[in-house]
């Protein structure tokens, strides 16, 4: 850092103007590094300078150098690589971060693992009311990954034990649980869900599925206030690591609203945040006016309420992801569960649109992505073009003739592309029950962008990891981003493997654009806010299959410092 006081005369020449650039000399300047602006030529410069939380120079080290006043502090970088702030277009901070600080079985990875986790939270809250918490895998119980009460019962006979599934789709209960809820063998089925019973007794087996899991809502204690800060805080630092600056919230209540609000009074919110309203399937149109007044509420600043998520369907290893074809299952004609009937979701997302919201669908199969599509044509034509900047989620499976649609309505693809490549979860819980043909649209994210389409990332945590690394690696390898510098094994759909300059795009200016800020975020440029990240790594220079090693050594937020790891 260079500092040093100025003197009256050398104040006055400064304030006559004699070229002396003093009065508006950067705060900091990043020099000597490979800046990736991923600006409108994707151009590489070499400093940026940093003003008042802005960035107020991209260029050469030579023309920083010139700008270095007696207060600007200077980082040689190097030669590190520098890119925008990430941009996370999918994910659940707060839910993730309590699950993370309650119990957590992520750490564990088979059945074993999650009951010794279990005993230890049980014996290590002894007062707790009710053991709570999630992050099973599917994969982990077979087939239709439908854990038993037993388990939990052998370690917690006495106290009720909810958790749920690292996708948030499926909750695993013991006896107490179901006993305290009132669910039974009698209990019907909700329209939105279903509670998993033994083949041959029909006695209730232990895990819901979808809308089954709140027929427990009215009986588990409501997450405390405290509670989601903390779970909050936790995300927020974990995010910074990352390098990510700015996120898309994909589930939000308005309780969670003041959560922010509180983090960010306690100067604490390090992240731009895009706040996705929880469209309740169980009301309707009705909800529309309340939905307007909190985003009158969060309509600026750091936290904006200008999005709806829809959830139109669940999960393909339940089978209740909306098919166009039937599952491949004894029982037949199982398509998935529409969450909301196709005809109300084009009347809910007319007047969504109309009322200037972006919706945010979650769609797996390809029978709910063509009718979140459908549904996004009818706004159109009811309301005409907007910007909108609606999205649609996760898109395991897109039919061909669906491919198209992004471009011509506008709709951009947020994949989560950790999920492409042939996990445990494809290989196990899905392929065998789809039809061939069907596999074959799979994530598949390079059709999306040869065909015109906009494409953003976002990670779904706590569902899977929020480090963006793997993931970047996953889209440009389909390849399992654990198999280190090895090149053995084959990529999943090899076809749609894309550039590491269009993932990038895809965690920044692309993401940005989703969240409505690539006027000010996304891209290194004269203007946008001081999001940066600079790496351990130069990603342009290695291997693919070591981008997942990659780790952020500093990461800005509005020209502040929010992790700091640089040597």
């Amino acid at each position: 850092m260079i500092k040093a006081s100025v003197g009256f005369p050398a104040l006055l020449l400064l304030l006559l103007g004699t070229g002396c650039q003093q009065a508006s000399s950067p705060d900091l300047i990043l020099t000597n590094g490979v800046i990736y602006t991923v600006d409108g030529v994707r151009s590489v410069q070499e400093a940026v300078a940093i003003t008042d939380g802005r960035i107020s120079f991209v260029g050469s080290r030579d023309d920083a150098a010139k700008q270095v006043g007696r207060e600007t502090e200077v980082i040689d970088l190097a030669g590190r690589l520098v890119l925008p702030g990430l941009q996370d277009t999918h994910i659940h901070p707060i839910m993730g971060g309590v699950e993370a600080l309650s119990c957590d079985l992520n750490a564990a990875d088979d059945a074993e693992g999650y009951v010794r986790v279990v005993a230890g939270c049980a014996m290590a809250n002894p007062d707790l009311p009710w053991i709570t918490g999630g992050g099973w895998l599917m994969s982990a119980f077979g087939p239709g990954g439908m854990p038993r009460k037993e388990l939990l019962d052998a370690v917690v006979p006495d106290r009720p034990v909810l958790l749920f599934s690292t996708d948030g789709h499926s909750a695993w209960a013991n006896s107490k649980a179901l006993e305290i809820a009132g669910i039974t063998a009698e209990t019907p089925d909700p329209a939105d869900g279903r509670i998993d019973r033994d083949p041959v007794t029909g006695e209730l087996i232990g895990s819901l599925q979808e809308g089954a899991t709140h027929l427990l809502d009215h009986v588990v204690p409501p997450t405390t206030a405290e509670a989601r800060l903390d779970g909050l805080r936790y995300s927020v630092t974990m995010l910074n690591r990352y390098g990510i600056t700015t996120i898309q919230d994909a589930i939000v209540y308005p309780e969670d609203l003041e959560t922010y609000r509180s983090l960010a009074e306690q100067g604490e919110l390090f992240l731009h945040v895009e706040a996705s309203l929880w469209w309740d399937r169980n009301y309707g149109l009705e909800q529309i006016p309340d939905m307007v007044a909190l985003r009158d509420q969060f309509k600026a600043g750091p936290i904006r309420a200008n999005t709806v998520k829809i959830m139109q369907d669940g999960v393909m290893e339940n089978y209740t992801a909306v098919m166009l074809e039937p599952y491949l299952l004894e029982a037949d004609n199982v398509t998935g569960i529409p969450m909301v009937e196709p005809q109300l979701l084009r009347e809910v997302v007319t007047a969504l649109d109309a009322s200037q919201f972006q919706i945010h669908f979650h769609a797996i199969g390809d029978g709910a992505i063509r009718q979140a599509l459908d549904a996004i044509e009818a706004a159109h034509q009811a309301n005409g073009a907007s910007d909108g900047r609606h999205h649609i989620s996760h898109l395991q499976i897109i039919d061909p003739a669906d491919i198209p649609r992004f471009a011509a309505l506008s709709v951009t693809a947020n994949f989560q592309p950790l999920w492409a490549y042939a996990d445990e979860y494809v290989v196990d819980l899905t392929l065998p029950f789809i039809r061939e043909k069907t596999a074959q649209s799979m994530y598949p994210i390079n059709s999306v962008i040869q065909a015109g389409g906009k494409v953003a990332f976002g990670s779904d945590w706590s569902v899977s990891t929020a480090n963006p690394w793997p993931q970047i690696e996953v889209a440009i390898t389909r390849k399992n981003p654990e198999g280190g510098d090895s090149a053995e094994g084959e990529a999943f759909l090899p076809n749609e493997r894309i550039s590491l300059e269009q993932a990038l795009d895809a965690f920044t200016i692309n993401a940005a654009y989703v969240n409505h800020r690539d006027d000010e975020t996304g891209s290194i440029e004269v203007g946008k806010y001081a999001d940066l990240v600079v790496l351990d790594q130069n990603l342009f220079e290695i291997a693919p299959e070591q981008i997942s090693e990659t780790q952020a050594v500093l990461t800005l937020f509005q020209g502040k410092r929010v992790y700091d790891q640089l040597p």
